[in-house]
């Protein structure tokens, strides 16, 4: 670079001017390269929106293929006795319930003591517990760890079944251990409560504040139902009772069929923004001259071409194409809803429309058809990939050929470099020459006028 600065010294021209001038011009050479690499950078992203694009619109395809969208069940409850959550799938009907008395759990108090931080006793101890369903606890106290607050710190880490708290009743000696069960049942109620050790005698559990487990009864459609806690679950296939309170009330299972129009409605409206992704790629605006980016693309066409093919797929049975459940293809390529009459056929032939978007054993569905169609144009080897590769392909050969034309242009203004430097030496010496001929010139003049 500092040959460069040197240009011109000797001759006294811009040289470093002339010489940057002339590697700008080489350097046009680039442009080209660079528009064409952003050209294909370009296509690479809008093929990325396409396939982003017909993704979604897979999903929503495929969720109509699904025996749990037609399956969709919305349940109700006439007072708020209890709650319902169906699941897909859940029988149809209306069931009468009533709850007899919800579960509870277990607790029991001791008698109190004076001092909760006091041991109780001198040496070990331990108490054990045993529950309805049979398991047994025992928890081991060293000595001088038995206080109250130890005794609850202890049986809370050591166990989850049954936990430990402490109250005050106000009482002279008012600090009182509460076992409790942590959950509701029989199975989980304490049927017995023992002290050892250091415990035994030092403290005593208070029966007249023992309250017991109980299990939630109820009925069902006069059924007679015992749960162990008030979430039920079972009794109904499919649906969990949550109880809040006892009475009667009536439970309505139905077919959820906004659910159902709702998948179908995603089908279309994912449909339709695909058709504007792909109208937005295809654009031509005649008064600004913008085109889109796959203007003419033969990939695009080919996804263009089949997604028609596919919405016009037929199906046996009582209903065979779109058109049939309110579903026509306009002119525009969008697709546009008869809202009415599919209604109209979910609530009146829901088998019928769950078979030709799904299937049957023997034929398939229009989901199936038409997800066939979008796993061949999204496949690794599909159309779509094949002209990413492509483009990818020709954006490495375009690099290649970028650093090709780089050092061509290097290698060119090296050669002007060294051809203005030879210039330049040469000017100098020139005007060294032509200096030293004017000094003598001068010299041979004033050396003739003396001698005049």
């Amino acid at each position: 670079m500092a040959s460069i600065a040197a240009l011109g010294i000797g001759s006294g021209l811009d040289l470093n001017g002339l010489l940057n001038q002339l590697e700008s011009a080489e350097r046009q050479r680039l442009q080209p390269i660079t528009q064409q690499k952003r050209s294909y950078e370009a296509k690479i992203s809008a093929y990325g929106k396409l396939e982003s694009g017909l993704t979604k619109f897979q999903d929503a395809v495929k969720k109509l293929g699904e025996a749990n969208t037609f399956g969709a069940t919305t349940s109700s409850v006439n007072n708020d006795v209890l709650s319902v959550a169906a699941s897909n799938n859940t029988a149809l009907g209306s069931y009468s319930v009533n709850v007899t008395n919800l579960a509870r759990s277990y607790s029991v108090a001791t008698q109190g003591v004076a001092d909760r931080t006091a041991s109780l006793g001198t040496g070990t101890g331990s108490v054990s517990f045993t529950l309805g369903n049979g398991t047994t606890h025992t928890v081991d106290f060293a000595d001088g760890q038995t206080s109250l607050d130890d005794i609850r710190d202890k049986i809370n880490s050591a166990q989850t079944d049954v936990q430990a708290s402490i109250v005050n009743d106000g009482s002279g000696t008012p600090y009182r251990l509460v076992f409790s069960s942590t959950k509701t049942g029989t199975d989980a109620g304490l049927t017995d409560i023992t002290y050892s050790g250091a415990l035994a005698g030092n403290i005593v559990t208070d029966d007249a504040t023992e309250v017991t487990a109980q299990n939630a009864n109820l009925t069902l459609n006069g059924i007679a139902i015992s749960s162990q806690t008030n979430q039920v679950e079972g009794a109904i296939e499919g649906v969990t009772l949550s109880l809040a309170k006892e009475g009667e009330a009536t439970i309505s299972v139905n077919r959820d069929q906004e659910s159902i129009t709702g998948a179908v409605k995603e089908f279309v409206e994912s449909y339709n923004e695909l058709q504007k992704t792909i109208s937005g790629l295809n654009n031509f605006d005649a008064e600004t001259g913008v085109s889109g980016q796959l203007l003419g693309d033969s990939g695009l066409r080919t996804v263009q071409s089949q997604l028609r093919n596919a919405m016009s797929n037929s199906v046996e049975g009582a209903f065979k194409t779109l058109s049939d459940l309110g579903i026509e293809v306009e002119l525009s390529g969008q697709l546009k809803l008869d809202e009415t009459k599919l209604s109209s056929a979910v609530s009146g032939q829901l088998a019928d429309v769950q078979n030709f978007f799904s299937g049957t054993d023997t034929v398939e569905g229009f989901s199936a058809l038409t997800n066939n169609t979008l796993t061949n144009l999204l496949a690794e080897n599909g159309p779509l990939e094949s002209r990413i590769s492509g483009f990818k392909n020709s954006l490495d050969r375009l690099d290649d050929r970028y650093i090709r034309e780089e050092e061509r242009i290097f290698n060119t203004v090296e050669r002007y470099r060294k051809q203005f430097a030879q210039m330049d030496s040469l000017i100098a010496n020139m005007n060294s020459t032509s200096a030293y001929l004017q000094q003598q010139f001068a010299s041979l003049n004033a050396q003739l006028g003396q001698g005049n």
